[in-house]
Order: structure tokens, then C-alpha cells, then sequence
């Protein structure tokens, strides 16, 4: 079994509900997909061993040890034009109040209600721009990923750090 780059957003989702209790139909709706694609994206993670069936919970130290070094070379960005869009990686909360922002056009998920003009970044799932707009958490957890798939060395240690913090807090 395969992962897909939408099992990481369906994980991070969960993690933001903390004990929050969820249903397939319930995820499904705040993530913009179908019960069934969040359904098959819980039994791939499971079976990646990214996810424990009988508590209902990310595996954080696994998930932690693949966000980290493993979706970078399973789920790297494509990058396009300049386009209208949300922000992400270092452009996006909470790096963006970290690190100094450069002139070039930051990467943003494309999306048409967008308020920044960037290049295309493509996020690791078609909904995720739908996602966000509702979800402070998921968007940060998110923006966060984009930092660790293509961002630079500064970037990608701070990212690291700021994952690691939120992840150990929430479980």
C-alpha cells in the first residue's frame, strides 16, 4: 500500500482536533474530499504505520520521523508560473515572523480568492487552499511540511523546530 501526499493532510487535520472525537464523514467536510478518500487515506497510514487503528491516532513519533524525512523526497513541490494564491513555507505563518522575507515572489497554493501574488507551489493536496480557510492550525502545520519539501537549510531547521514543538504539544 501506497501512501498519497492527501494521507498527510488527513493526519495533520487530526492532530489539530487533538482529542477531539471525528468521524470519516466529519474529516471529509473540513478537508474538502470524499468519506472514501478519507477512509483509504486512514487504512494507507495505517498501514504505513503512521496511524494506530485502535486509538484512533496518529503515530506522532513515526508521522514526526516521516514529515521530516521522508515527504520531501516522496511528495517534493512543483513550482510554477507567478500566480494568485494563499502563502506557504517561509511565506506563511509562523516562519514568515521569523525569517526575513526576500524581494523574489513568495510560493503560494494557488487559489483565486488568494490575496498574494507568488509563484504556484502545489500543495500536497487539490483542497488544502479549502482547507485552510478555516483552520488556523492545519494551515501552520501545512505551511510548515512546504518548508521541510523545498525550502531552504535555514528554513527547513526552524521548520523542523517549530514541527516538533507542535506536535509533542498536542499529544
Amino acid at each position: 500500500m501506497v501512501l498519497k501526499p492527501q494521507d498527510i493532510v488527513i493526519l495533520l487535520k487530526i492532530i489539530t482536533l487533538g482529542s477531539r472525537t471525528w468521524s470519516y464523514s466529519s474529516l471529509a467536510y473540513e478537508l474538502a474530499m470524499s468519506p472514501s478518500e478519507v477512509h483509504a487515506g486512514i487504512k494507507r497510514a495505517a498501514g504505513a504505520r503512521l496511524f494506530d487503528s485502535q486509538r484512533n491516532v496518529p503515530i506522532m513519533r513515526s508521522l514526526q520521523e516521516f514529515l521530516v524525512h521522508g515527504v520531501p523526497y516522496a511528495f517534493p513541490p512543483d513550482r510554477g508560473h507567478l500566480t494568485r494564491g494563499i502563502p506557504t513555507s517561509y511565506a506563511a505563518p509562523p516562519l514568515n515572523s521569523l525569517l526575513a522575507q526576500s524581494d523574489e515572489p513568495p510560493p503560494v497554493w494557488p487559489d483565486p480568492e488568494g490575496s498574494v501574488r507568488g509563484y504556484e507551489y502545489s500543495p500536497l493536496y487539490r483542497s488544502v487552499p479549502k482547507a485552510v480557510s478555516s483552520d488556523n492550525a492545519l494551515y501552520e502545520l501545512l505551511a510548515l511540511v512546504d518548508a521541510l519539501r523545498d525550502g531552504r537549510a535555514r528554513e527547513r531547521e526552524l521548520a523542523v523546530k517549530l514541527l516538533t514543538e507542535r506536535l509533542e504539544k498536542v499529544w
